[in-house]
């Protein structure tokens, strides 16, 4: 760029150096290559701050003021996203200069704007930015800005803050008639600023009774609400906080701002609870100091300020307006839990208690407009507000449990005595006020039918008159998942009076639940069909062969020629075929019969499998492949559904299921030699491959080979992430079992994991390097599985070349890869084959290796810059490193004397935690194995040979003295001060 010609930008320069800025920027802007030269000065940062001279840095102070003078002149303001960028632009100028070269920021503004509206904007524009940059909690500010901001404020306050408020107050009086927009933005600044300035400058009486006038002025009264708010909400004394609420109350009283009328202006009125639920809270925190504090008048003085405010809480809280009523659920919730901690409650506070449950009660109730076949984001705030409003429903079950189930039972039962001729809203918010009951009032494993014999008689009421009054038949969406979703919560009453389940399974099964017209209620019923039928276990013997005709057609599997619309996705069916695996493994049947109901629920699954697969196998049409294979996937996934109904290969066995699952695999593992969607339909094979080793255990054995091999063949990286997990089940498993297998196939899967690790990609291909990064970790885990299993022999005959390949793969996973997960494995896996290898028949060469490789990356990994002791996982692999010294320590002084030594080169220079990291390593490792250490500076030289414990010595290379001599010396050497006495 050419600087002389930006020179030229300055108001201030000569008509030559303007005309020539003036070419300059027209030729660039009809240039081609203008974009370049722009983008080139954008990316070297060539003009920063800190790098200009003082001549060039007061030049841009006094342009910034010339500017903001233009302002004032100009027939036109500028557009406001100009004037937020040049708030933005002083606001970073105050924060690099006031300290330093600016101390009259604000002074030299001032006295340029004035009271000039087009000034007054810009200069309360400068001041939200300048607390955007203070304190805006939104923004990340490292250590250094925190404290850079901390002394900004702290001068600010010394220096200007109260010519600042005067301003202010000057502003606010001068146009809160003539001018709402700078009225306001100075109430934002009044507001954004009090929350670290001297609340005494604000919190007086000609401030205050300005914003209270506000109040009655309809532009000014949302901003001087949210004014009044962070006002009520600085930190204070709580008898002056409760002085300050107290007087603020009176005069918004005496204005009849706490008569709230459902037509008011909903924003203000939002403004106005949010302002409410401030001083509630302010006086609630006042009153808790005051008890902490043993001041007990002050304190119930308080309280009865609090008392006073409860009429308009609960006007405001059953407001028709969602958003004004959840602005004072917190003051609600703080209330309440003051009630919880008195003794006694007075008449008129459990009358409040009562209010506050018949509100909630109410607000709980979804609206008319409620669009429940497509949720917006409307109908989400919604559900957020009802969460909230449980919240005030347990916290009220806290304060009196007997009351809040007298007032649901009451509600209950008057409606679903009418429900045919309720609207559904009131008939659903009654069954869902039974449901919350059973988190409002806590027991132990759901046993709400049990102990306190007046709730549980209620609840068992109350559920009584749920599955006999028919509200399961209600035509309403929101109604009947409220109906299934509380006979699921109150599963234990079905214990009780087991004569409802039929009633109750008939529902799940009929149109009301699994055949409903809406696929939102068929695929929740689904799940908590499965839900039901689980948690009955035994009681559901009678129904079993009744339930499992009536489903059959939902076990169909629907392939893709089929073109009609199936009832249940495959997902939800997931939960029928477990449901039906459940049914059939929990009922008091022969084993014989069990075997013949699970052969009939599997062998349809089978049948189409392999119909299926042959006309994949012919299939040409690429869509028409991926729904063949969704097809075979879900087909094979509906099949392990149903072996989760089996805890491990006793239930299998006990109810003479092995044989059928065998089947299932000689049917499904053909699939894997399939050249179509191999992804799809091996990802399935596996999953059901998992399953099989727990249920089956030794008998899935013979199919792994194969079913490995097939896998192996063209594997991308999340082939093999997925493939890894099963070899490391088996292994973990079946341990020296698998020996002769894992050792066949050790290496080819080793080779086909280097291969896709050596793939090139793309330098910011984030997606393929996080794949490899997983497979890299998948492939540490499998080394780990079998070394931990002890399996070492595994690698140890691959042939001293391959052995050699994979330690030094596992010792570049501990240095090289910033990738703690990693890190950690690595070095639990060298700490194993140290403990495995390190006695005399251990593998040739390997105490070299532990000499040369292994002690070396216990040093060189914390060194890393990457290495970060402030991140968790890395604090883990540390440890894991230290463990690492125990073993190879206790195996060095083990049985005999060893001759070997250490030698060890570390640059310390860039690393400023690396000499703690060492010395403490290095002291605690000589104490436990003993040695002699030679250090030099600005290098580390360690050697370590055997001696005994007294005759350790640290020496320092530097003055060849002892550590004790070179401390008398003064030596100031890396190594001496590396290791003094101090450490």
């Amino acid at each position: 760029m050419d600087e002389q010609a930006l020179l030229g930008l300055n108001p201030n320069a000569d008509a030559d150096f303007r005309q020539r800025a003036l070419a300059y920027f027209e030729q660039l802007k009809i240039s081609q290559d203008a974009w370049q030269v722009c983008a080139e000065a954008l990316a070297q940062s060539i003009y920063r701050y800190s790098e200009l001279t003082e001549v060039q840095q007061q030049l841009i102070r006094e342009t910034l003021i010339t500017w903001l003078q233009a302002q004032m002149l100009n027939p036109q303001p500028e557009k406001t996203f100009i004037r937020n960028k040049a708030a933005q632009v002083f606001a970073l100028l105050f924060v690099t200069e006031y300290l330093t070269k600016w101390p009259k920021f604000f002074f030299d503004i001032l006295s340029v704007v004035d009271l000039n509206p087009r000034g007054v904007d810009m200069y309360l524009r400068i001041l939200m930015a300048v607390d955007a940059e203070l304190v805006d909690r939104d923004v990340v500010h490292t250590s250094e800005e925190a404290r850079r901001n901390t002394l900004l404020k702290d001068t600010m306050r010394e220096q200007c803050i109260p010519s600042l408020v005067e301003s202010w107050y000057q502003i606010l009086q001068n146009y809160q008639y003539n001018n709402s927009e700078l009225t306001c933005q100075c109430l934002e600044v009044v507001g954004a600023y009090v929350s670290w300035i001297d609340l005494s400058l604000i919190a007086n009486e000609r401030f205050i009774n300005m914003l209270l006038g506000h109040m009655s002025v309809e532009v000014l009264r949302e901003e001087a609400c949210d004014c009044l708010f962070e006002i009520v909400n600085k930190g204070m004394d709580p008898i002056d906080k409760t002085k300050l609420v107290e007087s603020l109350c009176q005069v918004l009283q005496s204005a009849g701002l706490f008569s709230i009328d459902q037509e008011d202006d909903v924003d203000f009125l939002a403004r106005f609870s949010k302002l409410v639920n401030g001083m509630g809270q302010a006086l609630i925190a006042s009153w808790t100091k005051l008890i902490k504090n043993g001041d007990m008048k002050s304190a119930q003085d308080t309280l009865q300020a609090i008392e006073a405010k409860v009429s308009l809480m609960l006007q405001l809280l059953i407001h028709e307006d969602d958003d004004i009523s959840s602005n004072i659920i917190g003051f609600c919730y703080d209330y309440l839990h003051i009630l919880k901690q008195l003794s006694a409650l007075s008449d008129q506070q459990k009358a409040n208690v009562e209010a506050i449950m018949l509100a909630v009660m109410k607000k709980l109730t979804y609206d008319e407009e409620y669009n429940f076949e497509n949720e917006g984001e409307d109908e989400a705030m919604f559900v957020e507000y009802r969460k909230q409003l449980k919240l005030l429903l347990d916290r009220l079950a806290q304060v009196s449990p007997e009351l809040l189930l007298a007032s649901v039972r009451r509600v209950f039962n008057t409606t679903l005595q009418n429900w045919q001729t309720t609207r559904f809203m009131e008939v659903e918010v009654a069954i869902r006020l039974l449901y919350m009951l059973a988190e409002a009032l806590p027991v132990s494993h759901g046993a709400h039918f049990s102990g306190d014999v007046t709730k549980a008689t209620a609840l068992q009421d109350m559920m009584r008159t749920l599955v006999t009054s028919g509200v399961s038949a209600y035509q309403h969406t929101s109604v009947t998942l409220e109906f299934f979703e509380t006979v699921v919560r109150y599963e234990k009453f079905f214990a009780v009076e087991p004569q409802h389940i039929p009633t109750v399974l008939m529902a799940f099964l009929d149109h009301r639940g699994l055949r409903h017209t809406s696929p939102k209620v068929r695929s929740r019923t689904a799940y908590l069909f499965s839900r039901f039928v689980k948690s009955l276990n035994k009681q559901m013997n009678p129904f079993i062969e009744d339930v499992l005709n009536r489903i059959q057609d939902l076990l169909e599997l629907s392939p893709p020629e089929n073109g009609y619309q199936a009832l249940l996705s495959s997902d939800d069916q997931l939960f029928i075929y477990e449901t039906a695996g459940v049914l059939i493994v929990n009922s008091e049947y022969s084993a014989e019969r069990k075997q013949a109901l699970m052969r009939n629920l599997l062998t349809p699954l089978m049948e189409k499998f392999k119909v299926l697969l042959e006309k994949l196998m012919m299939a040409q049409d690429e869509d028409r492949q991926m729904a063949l294979a969704d097809c075979l996937n879900h087909a094979v996934g509906f099949a392990s559904r149903t072996s989760k109904a089996f805890s491990n290969k006793q239930t299998v066995k006990q109810c003479g299921c092995s044989e059928v699952y065998l089947d299932c695999l000689q049917t499904f593992l053909p699939a894997l030699s399939c050249p179509l969607q191999k992804e799809v339909l091996r990802s399935g094979v596996r999953t059901f491959l998992h399953r099989m080793i727990i249920c089956l255990e030794e008998e899935v054995l013979p199919f792994i080979p194969s079913a490995s091999e097939h896998m192996l063949k063209d594997c991308e990286a999340k082939d093999l992430q997925e493939f890894i997990p099963l070899i490391n089940q088996i292994t973990a498993k079946f341990k020296t079992q698998v020996s002769p297998f894992l050792q066949q196939m050790f290496m080819p899967l080793l080779h086909a994991i280097f291969e896709v690790l050596l793939l090139p990609a793309e330098e910011n291909d984030q997606s393929a390097a996080l794949e490899k990064q997983m497979l890299r970790r998948s492939y540490f885990a499998f080394l780990q599985t079998v070394t931990g299993s002890g399996m070492s022999e595994v690698i140890a005959n691959q042939g001293a070349e391959n052995v050699e390949r994979v330690l030094f793969t596992v010792i570049q996973g501990a240095v090289d890869y910033p990738d703690p997960i990693a890190q950690k494995t690595c070095f639990i896996i060298l700490s194993k084959l140290v403990e495995l290898w390190g006695g005399k028949d251990g593998p040739v060469g390997f105490a070299d290796f532990v000499y040369k490789h292994i002690v070396p990356a216990c040093f060189l990994a914390p060194l890393k810059q990457t290495f970060d002791l402030a991140d968790a996982q890395t604090v883990l692999v540390c440890i894991t490193v230290f463990f690492s010294f125990t073993l190879i320590a206790m195996w060095q002084t083990e049985g005999k004397k060893n001759n070997g030594h250490i030698v060890l080169m570390v640059d310390l220079s860039y690393k400023e935690n690396t000499l703690f990291f060492l010395n403490g390593v290095l002291i605690w490792l000589l104490l436990t194995c003993c040695g002699t250490v030679f250090c030099s500076s600005p290098m580390l030289k360690i050697k370590l040979e055997n001696c005994r414990f007294e005759n350790l010595t640290l020496i320092c290379i530097t003055c060849e003295l002892t550590l004790s001599e070179s401390e008398q010396t003064g030596c100031s050497s890396l190594g001496c001060s590396g290791f003094s006495c101090d450490r």
